[in-house]
């Protein structure tokens, strides 16, 4: 099979990297920088198994910023563009899907084109009518920023929001792929893919938003809240993870993925979707309030990541928490050596760290590094379990 992937992404790039182990993949991508990176197999991002599978794996993979060279003649197209939510429209900004489709079609007419782009639900229809082409199918993805290649290597399900016969054979493509030969596989309409996919990120973050109220709740009543919470987990129906307080569901997927769904319940009843997207909006503001308790007359953020082995901090939580501060005349400064730049919307970056230690008055932190063990006395985070 010959198969193309638009956008060279988290998504995108771990899907390529995937099929062309056995595959011949093109990588479509319009960032130069990013061409120029992988070529020399060096990965854009940081992911480990992405990393190790360029430098070391016998891929048959190739990239190109031409679509004449990335769509003609291929099998299957896969569009792993970035869609990001627009708040004025209440609707996910699904241009570059459509842009990669309008080159795709002047090129190929027989192709499958599946979307791994997080779409509003019931947008793979509204497509197949614009573009009068019945070979678009949308299938979700579910991975982890830093860990996107391992969760395509060991998918908790492969859904494909179609029954066509391509559909098919490109979900046991993923399948062979993979390195979890009992995968299950789940055959749906394209228009309940898209359910799955936001019903999925909405309930995570219902999950992350219940335990941070919690900790909100325990913080504020002077309680401890591990103990709390490894007593709620033990219930085998709760269970031990993803409960580790933190400043707010952050990232490039849950917020938006929370906003668009709670837009396409429009005129259906609910509540808890509005409480999903309100929790979240409360937390920074409990946070913002504990840190400005403190008077402190610098606050230094550690990292703007989310998390350990992340170079990603599109909508990171901490960045709500910031302005916040920010907003009540607080000077702010900020640590992160993923950032190239001298100030982050108006913060001064600090490179020398031990110079930001010494000026922070309190740092603020979302997940707890042993590189802040000597000030521990001045870092404030709800960290709790040092992990996720």
């Amino acid at each position: 099979m010959k198969i193309s992937v638009a956008g060279l992404g988290y998504v995108g790039l771990s899907m390529a990297i995937l099929f062309s182990q056995k595959q011949e993949v093109i990588g479509f991508d319009i960032n130069d920088n990013r061409l120029a990176q992988l070529k020399i197999k060096q990965s854009p991002i940081i992911d480990k198994e992405i990393q190790e599978y360029l430098s070391t794996k016998p891929l048959n993979l190739t990239f190109t910023n031409q679509p004449s060279n990335a769509f003609k003649d291929v099998d299957y197209l896969i569009i792993a563009t970035p869609t990001n939510y627009d708040t004025e429209l209440n609707y996910f900004d699904t241009s570059s899907i459509e842009s990669v489709l309008t080159e795709f079609l002047k090129l190929n007419q027989k192709a499958l084109v599946i979307i791994k782009s997080t779409v509003p639900v019931g947008y793979t229809l509204e497509l197949r009518k614009k573009f009068n082409y019945d070979k678009i199918v949308f299938s979700p993805e579910f991975l982890r920023e830093g860990k996107a290649l391992y969760d395509n290597l060991y998918p908790s399900r492969i859904v494909v929001g179609s029954v066509l016969p391509e559909a098919k054979q490109f979900a046991l493509l993923l399948k062979e792929a993979s390195l979890k030969p009992e995968t299950p596989i789940l055959h749906v309409n394209s228009t309940e893919a898209e359910a799955i996919k936001l019903f999925s990120n909405t309930y995570l973050a219902m999950r992350v938003a219940f335990f941070n109220e919690l900790d909100t709740y325990a913080e504020t009543r002077n309680l401890d809240s591990k103990q709390i919470i490894e007593g709620v987990s033990l219930d085998p129906r709760i269970g031990n993870y993803y409960n580790n307080p933190s400043f707010g569901y952050g990232g490039y997927c849950l917020p938006k993925d929370t906003k668009q769904l709670l837009a396409n319940f429009k005129d259906v009843p609910q509540n808890i979707m509005t409480a999903i997207v309100d929790a979240n909006r409360t937390r920074k503001d409990h946070i913002a309030e504990m840190i400005i308790k403190r008077k402190p007359k610098v606050v230094g953020i550690y990292r703007l990541v989310m998390k350990n082995d992340s170079d990603n901090f599109r909508f990171s939580a901490i960045q709500g928490v910031m302005k916040r501060i920010k907003a009540k005349g607080i000077k702010v400064i900020v640590f992160e050596p993923a950032l190239n730049e001298m100030e982050f919307f108006g913060s001064e970056v600090i490179n020398d760290f031990e110079y930001f230690k010494q000026i922070s008055s309190v740092i603020i932190t979302n997940r707890f590094s042993s590189e802040l063990r000597n000030v521990q006395e001045k870092v404030y985070t709800r960290d709790i379990f040092n992990k996720d």
